[in-house]
Formats: C-alpha cells, structure tokens, sequence
C-alpha cells in the first residue's frame, strides 16, 4: 500500500538524548540515569507532531548483541525517550555490524519496516541522525536527510539536505521545507 502519512525518523543517541562521549567517541548511555534529553528536543517533536509529522525513532543498539548492555536497560531508555518526546514508534535493531542484518542503519530496513507498518511516505519524509550511517539509510529510504552536528569528523558517503547544530533547528528546516521537494 502507498503511503499517506509523512514521518521524521530520529536518531536516538545524538540526536533524541546527549551522546556521552567516552574516549572521544559518542556512545550510548549505558543507564537510565545517563540519558539527557537536549532542551530544544520536546518543543521541537512537539511542532513536528502539530503538523502532522508522526514521530518514529530508529537506533542501532549493537551494545546489546556484543554483550555489553542488557537488552531490559535498552528498552528501558527506549520506553522513557518515548513516553517523555510522545514518538508514536520505535524501531530497534539490536545487531552489530557483523550480523549483516537488514535493519542495521546504514541499510534502510528500520525505515523501510516502519513505513509499512504505518503506511508512511518515505518521499515526504525525513531521517535526522548525527552520524553518515543515519544519513545513509534515510537516503537508501527515500527521504530528505538532516545531519544535527558535524558526524564527530566521519567522512560521510553522501551529503545530507541540511546541516543544523540542534533538534530545533532541525524541525525548522523541515517545517520551511516539507513541500519544497528534494533538494540538491
């Protein structure tokens, strides 16, 4: 079935909650208790779902399938970002980068998962993430793509649509430019 409904699909870590950063890298919280939740980011969901948007996180959680975080502490932060922002889904994939799944972002399979379900249309919607892999799947979904921060220096595979420096203005973008079509 066709899509009818347009969707921003959101990055978790990064983007939805702080990425702590240990070692230089961004990370995962690895407890309830670390999750912070950026100031902009309820206001921002909140004028995205006012015009129609619906609101569908999609993280990779590879800490789970290495071992390294239990799969409840994962769902517990997934809960609690989803109850706090009102995301009418989630999408999870718990494999790592060896499991060749077809969910684990940069592949599309998250996206592509949810717009079936939902009957979401992925030409009229957006990916926000922090990383080339978020980019990545949006692109390999269909949808515009908007890059919060600078992907930590990763080289990216391909440009996003926009480069913002919050969730807010991220949802300005999009609220300017939903009906202008891709742009270049």
């Amino acid at each position: 079935m066709r899509g009818s409904i347009a969707a921003v699909f959101l990055d978790r870590d990064g983007v939805l909650n702080q990425a702590p950063l240990r070692d230089g890298k961004p990370l995962s919280p690895m407890t309830l208790a670390e999750v912070v939740i950026p100031p902009d980011a309820p206001g921002a969901l909140e004028r995205l779902r006012q015009h129609g948007f619906r609101l569908v996180m999609v993280t990779n959680q590879p800490n789970i399938a290495r071992g390294s975080q239990p799969r409840d502490v994962v769902h517990a932060i997934n809960r609690h970002l989803a109850e706090k922002l009102q995301l009418q889904a989630v999408e999870i994939c718990e494999h790592d980068d060896g499991d060749n799944c077809a969910c684990r972002k940069p592949k599309p399979g998250m996206l592509l998962h949810a717009a079936e379900r939902d009957h979401i249309a992925l030409a009229e919607s957006f990916m926000i993430g922090d990383r080339g892999r978020d980019i990545e799947a949006g692109r390999r979904a269909g949808c515009r793509t908007i890059l919060i921060g600078n992907a930590y220096g990763e080289k990216l595979q391909a440009a996003p649509d926009a480069v913002v420096a919050t969730l807010g203005e991220a949802a300005d973008w999009i609220l300017r430019n939903r009906d202008s079509g891709r742009t270049t």
